[in-house]
């Protein structure tokens, strides 16, 4: 009986990003829900004031560690966040997968351009090239 190679096909790869982008929408507005829910309970009697508006530059992996840390304290601000970070995650991923999806179709054209996205948007998170 001759073995018979398992090929994920063209439909099974959409299926599969489909549902990556459906559970990472949903699954960013839940924490980020629950963050804001924990952040009214907690702050929502404080009048807000904000006199001036202080620009923090700060690299991704300090950002991190700050909202690992927040969340690990209880703090409704840091799930907003990681909410938000989840949000645009989703999209990466999508490129990510579409990338292993064309690798595995040994389609290079579409390799090399999904590269080329992957390099934009890292660029862009690590604060561009100015």
């Amino acid at each position: 009986m001759e073995q018979q190679k398992q090929v994920i096909k063209d439909k099974d790869l959409q299926y599969i990003i489909g549902n990556l982008l459906r559970w990472g929408v949903w699954t960013s507005m839940g924490v980020a829900i629950i963050g804001g829910m924990i952040y009214l309970y907690r702050h929502g009697h404080e009048t807000v004031y904000y006199p001036r508006f202080e620009e923090q530059d700060h690299s991704m992996l300090f950002i991190l560690k700050d909202v690992f840390t927040g969340i690990s304290n209880g703090k409704g601000r840091s799930l907003i966040m990681l909410g938000i970070i989840l949000l645009f995650a989703t999209p990466i991923m999508r490129v990510i997968f579409s990338l292993i999806g064309f690798v595995l179709e040994k389609d290079r054209l579409y390799v090399v351009i999904t590269l080329i996205v992957l390099m934009i948007i890292f660029v862009s998170v690590r604060g561009g090239l100015g």
